[in-house]
């Protein structure tokens, strides 16, 4: 069954435009036809279609029932997004549906983006959400500054990710621990500069290392997300 998407179901019993139209004119759904609703918080409400409506279309709720996240702690990844947006469009996507609580985008020195849609971005974590048959929309935060997130950041386990060798590094594998909060650094297509590493070495954070291969920037975003739930599930 297809899902939409509702933050304020439970107290308008009502589908926001977008999803109204795509119930309504797109999938020609009638009175009477039986839906699932996701508010993004943790709940799934099975419901009827009451008014088939196509730009406020309404329901009535016959059951609701909670769909937890299935992975223990949170992730989040902190990121400078990519200089071609589809890509780091593409990457919403993908850590959305492996499993992901919080995307962070990064003003870095090396930075080929100085700013980000997190409208559109927020667009594509619910369409996501949904086809993955997720109940819990990620966070995604505004543009944030290098400087001012590692000071900020409170995560049990800290990670920087980077490709500069000079500087030793560790096997994020091996350094993960399990059902832990944790939060990793990922670079710019330039890689962080010296400066931002040292800076967020000396604030804790651990150097980490994803392996002998050279990624992509939102390569390496996929493979320490999904590190992270290989680890949770040994």
């Amino acid at each position: 069954m297809i899902r939409f998407y509702a933050p304020d179901i439970a107290e308008t019993l009502t589908l926001p435009e977008s999803d109204s139209g795509h119930c309504v004119r797109v999938l020609r759904m009638q009175p009477g036809d039986s839906i699932e609703v996701v508010d993004g918080k943790g709940l799934l409400y099975s419901c009827i279609l009451r008014d088939a409506n196509p730009r406020r279309a309404t329901v009535d709720i016959t059951e609701t029932v909670a769909l937890p996240k299935v992975w223990p702690g949170n992730i989040t990844i902190a990121i400078a997004p990519t200089k071609h947006n589809d890509r780091m469009e593409w990457l919403v996507e993908k850590l959305v549906e492996i499993g992901v609580d919080r995307i962070v985008p990064l003003r870095c020195r090396h930075s080929e983006r100085k700013d980000i849609n997190t409208e559109r971005l927020t667009k594509i974590a619910v369409s996501a959400m949904k086809q993955s048959l997720k109940a819990i929309l990620p966070q995604i935060d505004e543009m944030t500054p290098y400087r001012d997130f590692i000071g900020a950041c409170t995560s049990q386990q800290r990670f920087i990710a980077y490709c500069d060798p000079t500087i030793p590094r560790r096997q994020l594998a091996r350094e993960l621990t399990r059902d832990s909060d944790v939060t990793v650094l990922i670079g710019p297509e330039g890689d962080f500069s010296p400066e931002e590493i040292h800076m967020a070495l000396d604030s804790g954070w651990i150097p980490a290392t994803l392996g002998d291969n050279r990624l992509r920037t939102e390569t390496a975003a996929l493979v320490a997300c999904d590190t992270f739930h290989i680890i949770n599930t040994l």
